[in-house]
């Protein structure tokens, strides 16, 4: 079943199913604001309830408009200078409003970036017989030109003490130093860093994580909450997205205390430096991406991945 709701004057689109309510706004790029698991009576996703749900103007600041739920960032993270083009802070989909349509049990949203010319499409639907949504995405290059990007998940978590990231990345490092609650730079065995266990999630505690995770051999990245019976995972095709960012705020990062999922196309965080190393996303006039994300929201039904 679709169906719609307004929230702070923002259209969400509503589907759900006898297991999971899922809430978009197509006006902030798509962003899911809402994976509720109605058997368990439970929301996943975090948001930042100081902050009225809103599309924002492009070129915005994204840290201090930072409302949670799930985001994408594309093309880029950091303020950036690609392929000529003087690209915004987090890209440009996050403030980009999408045409949107429903058909069936579909959601389908869709718009073209206005700087790179990449036209980017999303359609939602939920699994029977599982609290499991399905991505369906497409993404096209409209540019004369090739166009060098980041495209990265961006999942904001309700997270608590000791909540688990289950990952099967044998390699990690700290994206900053500032934003680390560890001092090693150098590439460590993931998840042990210190001599502790980074995986682990903290009481608030006013520190913060931000790792790469790599040489990863499956497309799974999820999270295992409340004691481990919980799991949000997410699915996906590794090849598309080859690299893991983890960041996680324990009341460092403006108070907030959440985790962020982040499968990612490309590593480091410039598109300029991740180009030079064959490490980001290319598309050539033309060519296009078409490729499903999974998103479990559920009881753990299993203890890691393997």
């Amino acid at each position: 079943m679709i169906s719609q709701k307004k929230v702070d004057n923002t259209t969400l689109l509503v589907i759900e199913n006898d297991w999971l309510s899922v809430e978009i706004a197509p006006s902030a790029g798509g962003r899911i604001t809402s994976i509720f698991n109605k058997a368990l009576k439970r929301e996943f996703l975090w948001n930042n309830t100081a902050l009225p749900l809103e599309k924002l103007n492009p070129g915005a600041d994204y840290d201090s408009n930072f409302w949670g739920g799930i985001d994408e960032l594309l093309p880029n993270d950091i303020p950036e200078n690609i392929d000529g083009i003087d690209y915004p802070d987090h890209g440009e989909l996050w403030t980009t409003a999408l045409d949107y349509s429903a058909a069936g049990n579909v959601i389908r949203l869709s718009g073209r970036l206005r700087q790179s010319d990449l036209y980017y499409q999303k359609e939602i639907s939920l699994l029977e017989q599982s609290p499991k949504i399905g991505l369906n995405y497409k993404l096209i290059n409209e540019a004369s030109q090739a166009r060098h990007f980041l495209w990265k998940l961006h999942a904001a978590l309700k997270i608590s003490e000791g909540d688990l990231l289950s990952s099967a990345a044998k390699k990690a490092r700290i994206v900053y130093a500032n934003a680390s609650r560890f001092k090693d730079m150098s590439e460590f065995g993931w998840p042990v860093i210190e001599f502790t266990d980074a995986s682990r999630a903290p009481a608030k505690n006013n520190t913060m994580d931000f790792f790469y995770l790599y040489d990863n051999p499956v497309g799974k990245m999820a999270m295992l909450m409340e004691d481990e019976q919980y799991r949000f995972e997410y699915g996906y095709d590794k090849a598309v997205f080859p690299y893991q960012w983890y960041f996680a705020s324990y009341g460092q990062f403006q108070n907030h205390y959440t985790a962020i999922l982040e499968p990612a196309s490309a590593m480091p965080v410039s598109v300029k430096e991740a180009a030079l190393a064959n490490q980001c996303s290319v598309l050539m006039p033309g060519e296009e991406i078409n490729t499903s994300v999974t998103i479990y929201a559920g009881l753990n039904y299993e203890n890691r991945i393997s």
